[in-house]
Formats: structure tokens, sequence, C-alpha cells
């Protein structure tokens, strides 16, 4: 098992609606010493964040660090979230926002009413226009398998690889189930090459982050890996 390739690709997350800055820094502390993907946080702590990253980052691995092993800590938030039933021109607004903020990488939930209406075509359209806001950031959808069939999931699949986007996640946490290794399997087998897959919701140990990545998993969304990694080298 390598622990460094999983938190490399973990997003180490807090969206606890009472999460407090004292976590944050803990989280962002974390996900710097440990090298992982991003921090995924609420929206009103991403500035405070992204300044916090810009003056320590350097103190650890020094001012001048160009290459990718030293590139400072994306900070990742999320719109729409958990529910996806903001209007579009709501979920564009949080997305600029939080880019003017300071965020690298967006987690957008999907109008899971318009999923079960059939409305392909307004889902598509939405998630177009997150991606012409957030631009050259990264862009990850939130389809929430755990309340979706497994047509639902594929037509989604498609339209995640026809709008632009980044990644195709599993879940937001806050639904009834999370990650699993079969829809991380269908996922990968239906979405397009250029899209990558995050796993995310109750994803616990290490020995499941690395079937998850075995079967295509290019992203994990988690706050318990890191932890793990500490208790390991403690």
């Amino acid at each position: 098992m390598d622990i460094k390739k999983i938190l490399a690709a973990t997003d180490h997350t807090l969206l606890s609606p009472t999460a407090t800055w004292e976590e944050i820094v803990q989280i962002l502390d974390d996900a710097m010493a440990f090298r992982c993907a991003s921090a995924c946080i609420p929206a009103s702590y991403v500035e405070d964040a992204a300044d916090y990253v810009d003056n320590v980052f350097p103190d650890l691995y020094g001012a001048a660090s160009l290459g990718n092993a030293d590139k400072k800590l994306p900070i990742c938030t999320v719109i729409g979230f958990p529910n996806g039933y903001d209007t579009t021109a709501s979920k564009m607004f949080m997305a600029d926002d939080a880019l003017e903020n300071g965020a690298g990488e967006i987690d957008m939930v999907i109008n899971l009413g318009w999923v079960k209406d059939r409305l392909w075509d307004l889902i598509e359209d939405e998630i177009e226009s997150i991606r012409d806001v957030t631009e050259d950031a990264i862009l990850k959808v939130i389809i929430e398998t755990a309340l979706l069939d497994q047509k639902e999931k594929i037509h989604l699949c498609q339209i995640v690889s026809n709008s632009g986007a980044d990644f195709i996640k599993t879940s937001t946490g806050f639904a009834s189930g999370g990650a699993t290794f079969e829809d991380v399997q269908l996922m990968r087998e239906h979405v397009a090459k250029h899209v990558g897959v995050k796993a995310s919701g109750g994803i616990r140990s290490l020995e499941d982050a690395e079937r998850f990545l075995a079967l295509g998993a290019t992203r994990l969304g988690t706050s318990r890996l890191v932890s793990l990694a500490k208790e390991m080298s403690s």
C-alpha cells in the first residue's frame, strides 16, 4: 500500500455545518503536511484559507519552490451544497465568488429533481454554465449516487463527459449513502476517459481507499485518511 499515493489523490475534507476556523486550520496544516490533492472546505472559509496557505506555505517548503512536489495546496469548496436545488444563476455566483476568494477547485451538486424529471438538457446546460465561470479551475460534478438508479447514473456519466467538467463525483456525504465500489466501477466504465472519478462519502480505511483507486477513482473525498496516516506515523 502506497500511502503517499493515496493521500496525493485525497481531497482532505471538512464540510460540517459547525466547522470552526480552528478546525479548518488543522485541515489545512494536515493537508499541506501530507501533500493532499486539496483541502475541501466551506465557501465562507475560502478567502481566509487561501491567505493562510499563501503565508504558511513558503515557511514550510521555500518561497522559490516551483516543482510539482512543492506546489501550494489547492483550496476546494462546494456550491449548491448539499441539495443541489439552488438556481443556476445562484450556483454561477457561488462559483465566481469562491474563485475570487482564492478557490482553485469547485465541487458542484446537480439538481436532482431535474434528474427525476428527466430534464437532461437543463442539467447539462447548468454544468456548462458553471464550467464557463470556472474557466481553468477544476470542476467536479456531484451526482449523489445513493439517490439514483443505474440508468440515471449512466446517463449522468454521459452528460458530465459532454459538459467540459473535469470530474464526476459520487456523493456529498449528506445523503443516505456515500461512495460504493460498484458505483465507482460503473462510473469509470461509462464516463469519458478524460473525466476523473471522485469517490466521496464513507471512506474510512486505507484499504478501501486503495480499492477505490484500483477501480478507477482518481480522487477521494474524506477526512479520515489523514487521521489514519498520522496514527501510523506516530
